[in-house]
């Protein structure tokens, strides 16, 4: 598909916009005029005497549609408005010439909830709601969703302060790679990826303890740990007990409000490394079947079935674990809608303390979007990521967290649900950047967040285990930015400054 720009440098939010159409064809963004072949989109913006004019076109599989609209020049504010209006017609053509509208309109953000809560403490809830819905096009149900989810947030937000802080521990292993994965995970079938887990771990536990050593010099304040993946059920007990001892030994755990570790796949589940887990004082496990049937399970690349989840879950409980969170996925090839509601009604009735519902992405490094699968379409997504809202909230759950991925089928959501006073408090500190995240493990990502302002500087891990372990002197010298960091702000903390 080629995108024609001309007058204006919208061009990152209409490419984002076409990609919510067409998420697996490549886009070519251009603004120089030629003959083109193919899908053709065109955008201009055209500045009149007294206002603006926004023209789009589509040329789609021989269908043409057009939309065009004045913008009055009245404020320093014309240039977003003139953007805004230049969404709207697009997503109005790309409609028109698809047959699909997508729930949440023009807004192709990550953080929708993030923005409600923004606009909520602006212009008050109804404010927000209707911006939502008049400005951005969103329907009326992505506006509730997102409006109930952003009151959440906030009360959790309120928690921390300028000294918090959450860990995030990286096990970028997996039993197989399923074929929707585009995170950096090694399937530890292969026998390079079993060397390098051991090594792996040691390193991790050393950074660890450095970590430990620089909040500990700085004054920062636990508020939760989320070790995930990959999956981290991987590990053998005795790895598991390895990196456990390592936070327990390094890090003050008095102030801390959660210790989750997502476990993953159920069939690395077991009594002993539960045991583990639980001595250690974790209280969140994540077991995550992504769906309840075993055909759909195969396709995707899954090694375990649905009994295996099962097993996985009553152990879980049997262990002492009253805060278990399961993960499942709308839109998975072969997937149906009846499969995704037997799916959602099999996990309810397990009780679970909270439910994640996700939305297929296609990456580009995953094997799907390789291979050419055809995606499940918009509207069937929407089917399934509907029948899950309405059968959660008829069972008590809410909504607690949300984001929002590039190319999602139907450019839906993921979403948190969660049993009143279940929520996992680090998926929100974490997706708002409401306070540091410190990062440990390969393809980890710190983020430090200034206590004056929404300013966010990060810290990037090495991408791949391979390059965490052979490079981990010079990883280890870029965590002396964190004490840089908090020393410019040595005022505000009361920190004595170093000359």
């Amino acid at each position: 598909m080629i995108l024609y720009t001309q007058g204006h440098d919208f061009h990152y939010e209409m490419e984002n916009l076409c990609r919510v159409f067409f998420p697996n064809e490549k886009i070519t963004v251009t603004s120089e005029s030629s003959i083109f072949e193919g899908d053709v989109v065109t955008t201009e913006l055209i500045k009149e005497y007294d206002s603006y004019r926004v023209d789009v076109k589509a040329l789609v599989a021989g269908a043409e549609k057009s939309a065009s609209s004045l913008v009055e020049k009245t404020d320093e504010s014309v240039r977003d408005e003139c953007e805004r209006t230049m969404a709207r017609e697009l997503l109005k053509v790309l409609s028109q010439v698809t047959g699909y509208t997508p729930p949440w309109g023009i807004l192709t953000g990550v953080r929708p909830s993030k923005l409600m809560m923004r606009l909520v403490e602006k212009c008050g809830e109804e404010g927000a709601y209707n911006y939502f819905i008049n400005d951005l096009l969103v329907t009326d149900k992505k506006a509730k969703l997102a409006l109930n989810v952003a009151k959440t947030e906030r009360r959790i937000i309120d928690l921390g302060d300028e000294k918090s802080f959450s860990l995030y521990i990286s096990i970028p292993f997996c039993p197989s790679r399923c074929s929707y994965c585009s995170f950096v995970s090694h399937s530890i079938t292969n026998s390079n990826a079993k060397k390098l887990l051991p090594v792996y771990v040691d390193k991790l536990c050393e950074e660890l303890a450095v970590t430990g050593e620089i909040v500990s010099d700085i004054g920062l304040r636990l508020e939760s740990i989320y070790m995930g993946g990959g999956t981290p059920g991987i590990l053998s007990a005795e790895q598991m007990s390895s990196v456990c001892s390592a936070v327990m030994g390094n890090f003050d755990l008095s102030s801390l409000r959660e210790y989750t570790v997502e476990v993953g796949r159920p069939e690395t589940v077991s009594e002993d490394k539960l045991s583990v887990l639980r001595d250690f004082g974790v209280d969140r496990v994540s077991i995550n079947p992504q769906t309840l049937s075993d055909s759909v399970l195969e396709a995707i690349g899954r090694k375990h079935t649905v009994e295996d989840f099962f097993k996985a879950y009553e152990l879980a409980r049997r262990a002492g674990f009253e805060a278990i969170n399961v993960d499942l996925i709308a839109g998975l090839p072969s997937d149906t809608i009846e499969g995704f509601t037997n799916s959602v009604d099999g996990v309810a009735k397990l009780n679970p303390a909270n439910v994640t519902v996700h939305t297929l992405a296609l990456k580009s490094a995953s094997t799907l979007k390789e291979h050419g699968h055809i995606i499940k379409e918009g509207e069937t997504a929407g089917k399934m990521t509907d029948y899950s809202q309405r059968a959660l909230t008829a069972l008590g759950y809410i909504p607690y967290y949300m984001y929002r991925q590039s190319r999602c089928v139907g450019n839906l959501e993921n979403v948190g649900w969660c049993l009143s006073g279940k929520e996992c408090l680090y998926n929100v500190f974490m997706m708002e950047e409401s306070h540091t995240v410190l990062a440990t493990g390969a393809g980890a990502v710190t983020k430090l967040k200034s206590p004056q302002d929404e300013y966010i500087e990060r810290i990037f891990n090495y991408k791949y285990p391979y390059e965490y372990n052979t490079g981990f002197d010079e990883l280890m010298k870029r965590k002396g930015r964190i004490t840089e960091f908090y020393r410019e702000k040595a005022d505000f903390f009361g920190i004595r400054r170093e000359d």
